[in-house]
């Protein structure tokens, strides 16, 4: 079995968390919870691989990912 490594965004709004993989294009889910979100996408994730390498496509591979945050003032 195959380990990958993937960057996963979650975002908080007023209904839930919302979650996607930015090397995985079409890869999004949502959750009630934060943990429900990250598990939720840890299947969305899994299920998209799954596809791909059974229909023979190539698995991206992830650079280095950073994150961070700023202020902006005006």
């Amino acid at each position: 079995m195959k380990t990958y490594r993937f960057s996963v965004i979650i975002e908080k709004d007023e209904e839930g968390f919302f979650a996607y993989c930015p090397e995985l294009q079409g890869c999004y889910t949502q959750g009630n919870t934060y943990e429900e979100a990250l598990d939720n996408i840890r299947d969305a994730i899994r299920l998209h691989l799954e596809d791909r390498l059974s229909s023979g496509e190539q698995i991206p591979q992830s650079e280095l990912v950073s994150l961070t945050s700023l202020e902006v003032a005006i």
